[in-house]
């Protein structure tokens, strides 16, 4: 049986693990200014999932996907400039963004796609 994986429960995960993973990393002045920037985009891609599950319309639900994505992104920029000495949690969280990242370009792809196929 192959999981279905619930994108409300990953974006959740995620963000609790990019929250662990600051608590971890060196206390060292970007650092803790990297690991603000990076707990609030990570947050942000699971709560605008949320909204964009709860759109009013199709116009609203791109716009969220479209946050979503840019959050996912912003994510992996402060990933990637923490100095955390934890390869291999910092790899595992920037390829989940980046995953992220297409998982929402796609669904924006497909709503798109679908106002191009009914004209």
């Amino acid at each position: 049986m192959v999981k279905q994986y619930d994108l409300e429960d990953r974006t959740f995960e995620f963000a609790k693990r990019c929250r662990d993973f600051v608590k971890k990393i060196p206390r060292t002045i970007s650092n803790i200014e990297y690991g603000k920037q990076l707990i609030r985009s990570s947050g942000s891609v699971g709560a605008n999932y949320i909204e964009a599950n709860e759109s009013l319309s199709k116009k609203d639900f791109i716009m969220r996907a479209k946050i979503c994505k840019k959050e996912s992104k912003e994510s992996r920029y402060w990933l990637k400039l923490v100095e955390a000495g934890m390869i291999n949690e910092q790899q595992y969280l920037i390829q989940e963004s980046t995953e992220l990242m297409k998982m929402f370009g796609a669904m924006i792809e497909n709503a798109l796609k679908g106002d191009k196929d009914k004209k």
